[in-house]
């Protein structure tokens, strides 16, 4: 067990995988074949998301894009026209992107601010772009706890925050819960940027971590299983086309 694993986050990988994985991840749905091969990819992240301890986030997201698999299947079969054609070109940019931010997901969710700087530093990347990236690990979480916070206080003025509210009390579900929470992500950015630089962030020097930066056996092999179903995908059009 290495030393960055907790009992909520089963497998720990060095942060220099996750953003190789990434980088596997685009280019598979980049370069996708065919549905089929997307729907494997979407499969394969939540194999590893569930790895990672987020078997919630792993079976809900691997199950709405089978749903959105069988609605494009559904369409091309049944639809013709300008209608088709619209829900395709919008469905197929879906089919791209979806992967993509599925890891993503996973990805932020499972890295420590320190664990990623460190990493970072290793492999001496430019501050230019590690301290955006660092303060966007803490940004996104923190905007989802204020989310919840706003959702939880305005049901109890009976205003919800779907598609629903939106529809029947649009001035209200505006008011109420899309401009409380523009002004929550304004003050969570300015309190994130002074609180990165009262730590240090832009301190020069090397940084130090507890927990022992390094790839790992289960680094190695998930960058081979990435690595084989791109290739997969590269090389064997025939068989996902």
């Amino acid at each position: 067990m290495n030393g960055g694993t907790s009992p909520r986050q089963r497998l720990w990988l060095d942060p220099r995988t996750k953003i190789l994985l990434l980088l596997l991840c685009i280019l598979s749905a980049m370069m996708a074949p065919s549905l089929y091969y997307e729907l494997g990819l979407v499969v394969l992240i939540g194999l590893f998301g569930a790895c990672c301890g987020k078997w919630k986030y792993a079976w809900k997201g691997a199950a709405f894009y089978g749903l959105i698999v069988l609605l494009t299947f559904w369409i091309m079969d049944t639809m013709t026209g300008t209608w088709r054609t619209m829900f395709i070109a919008f469905l197929g940019l879906f089919h791209k992107v979806y992967p993509c931010g599925m890891l993503s997901g996973i990805v932020i969710s499972t890295t420590k601010v320190s664990e990623f700087l460190s990493a970072m530093n290793r492999v001496n990347a430019p501050k230019n772009l590690v301290i955006p990236l660092a303060v966007m690990l803490r940004y996104i979480p923190t905007i989802q706890e204020d989310w919840r916070f706003i959702k939880d206080a305005m049901r109890l003025r009976d205003v919800s925050p779907s598609l629903k509210g939106l529809l029947t009390h649009p001035g209200m579900t505006v008011e109420c819960i899309y401009v409380p929470l523009m002004m929550a992500a304004s003050k969570a950015a300015d309190e994130l940027s002074i609180a990165s630089i009262t730590r240090g962030i832009e301190n020069p020097k090397t940084r130090t971590c507890l927990v022992q930066i390094r790839m790992g056996p289960a680094d190695v092999l998930a960058i081979l299983c990435f690595g084989a179903f791109f290739a997969a995908g590269l090389y064997g059009k025939g068989v996902f086309g």
